[in-house]
């Protein structure tokens, strides 16, 4: 069985939402799995502790998840055009991986979640590939051959999968964002089969 990780931090549940729609689209190929799997907050209080299990969702990341991936789809919210601290935290921990070469020759993609449709998910995006450009990943994106990338008025770019929250966070997808997602997960899954 390949596994696919899907790596994301969600605050509103919207990276949260992509992350499963990619992971459907991975399942949805023979052979394939998704390994869904998130990152702790990042606190100001030098003393809090995130709690070894999360409340919800996925359960955190490991080095193993990193070693034992065929692939890694990689999630977070927008911070000001970039990826958020508990994920950018993540990323600065991983020079042993770095260094080992454990994701290099490894297809990647990410995926990302504003408040408003200028509201840096590009930027975010190519902020989240610089990383992975260091562990020599392969990036790929989502072509315009995808219809639903060139109608959609919300999220979705030749970058990656997006979603537009709006101002109260709203995690629901459009049908274009999941169709988008779910795409993007199928067509990393596909490539890492060929790799493999």
């Amino acid at each position: 069985m390949c596994e696919i990780l899907v790596l994301y931090y969600s605050h509103r549940g919207s990276v949260r939402a992509l992350a499963e729609a990619i992971g459907r689209g991975i399942d949805s190929v023979p052979g394939a799995a998704a390994r869904l799997r998130t990152v702790p907050r990042v606190s100001t209080t030098c003393e809090a502790v995130a709690p070894a299990i999360p409340e919800q969702g996925a359960p955190y990341v490991e080095a193993c998840d990193l070693a034992e991936c065929a692939a890694l789809a990689l999630g977070s919210p927008v911070r000001f055009g970039n990826m958020a601290a508990p994920m950018k935290y993540f990323w600065d921990s991983t020079v042993a991986d770095w260094q080992n070469g454990t994701l290099a020759g490894k297809p990647a993609c990410v995926f990302t979640s504003s408040g408003s449709q200028h509201g840096g998910n590009e930027a975010t995006l190519l902020s989240m590939m610089l990383p992975l450009l260091h562990h020599g990943m392969l990036l790929l994106g989502l072509p315009f051959s995808e219809p639903d990338l060139a109608h959609s008025r919300s999220g979705g770019t030749p970058y990656g999968a997006s979603h537009v929250a709006g101002a109260n966070g709203d995690p629901r997808l459009s049908d274009e964002e999941i169709r988008l997602a779910v795409a993007q997960g199928k067509r990393l899954t596909e490539l890492a089969l060929k790799l493999s």
